[in-house]
């Protein structure tokens, strides 16, 4: 995959639009299905077709950046960031935890660990208090920046900040502990 994936770069690179196809062939049913899954029905087939398209248009700005191997990262990051601010314009309640996110891996036992990764996550996001639950989430699942965070809920951005610290803080030593006992 990777070498076809190099070649495909390599012809974007050089302005041609096959390279671009070969991308939107292989990655438009994985792009697809992210956008889904954040619109969680909430939107309908022309949004999503209009996100995706938008996320292959940014794929190709990007090309000169881009290395093979990490253009399905890319392009999954920048579906869900498009999917979300779809929803923020189309004035969309959004879930702050998305249960449908799913994280592409290798084998079964990296599968296994991402499971597992994922439930002690939702079981500490769920004993946080709601402030503290509300800034993590608004920071690394729909990408805030603390400024934003901190006018919506009346803080200073510092103060935001610090929450987040701590609440890493926290997060890292849940998992050690968890690391420890297996």
């Amino acid at each position: 995959m990777q070498q076809d994936e190099s070649a495909a770069l390599a012809l974007m690179r050089e302005g041609s639009e096959m390279g671009l196809r070969w991308m939107i062939q292989r990655y438009t049913p994985y792009v697809s299905s992210i956008v889904w899954g954040v619109f969680g029905g909430r939107l309908g087939p022309q949004d999503a077709e209009e996100v995706t398209s938008d996320a292959f248009l940014l794929l190709w700005r990007s090309r000169d950046k881009l290395r093979a191997g990490k253009v399905k990262s890319y392009l999954g990051s920048i579906a869900r960031t498009k999917a979300i601010d779809r929803l923020r314009k189309a004035g969309r309640d959004l879930s702050l935890v998305d249960e449908r996110l799913t994280i592409a891996s290798d084998t079964p036992e990296k599968e296994l660990l991402l499971r597992e990764s994922k439930q002690l996550l939702r079981q500490y996001l769920e004993s946080m208090n709601a402030p503290d639950r509300e800034i993590f989430l608004r920071y690394y699942y729909l990408r805030e920046n603390a400024p934003a965070i901190a006018r919506r809920l009346g803080m200073s951005p510092e103060a935001v900040r610090q929450r987040l610290t701590r609440g890493r803080e926290r997060l890292r030593r849940l998992f050690e502990e968890e690391e420890r006992a297996q």
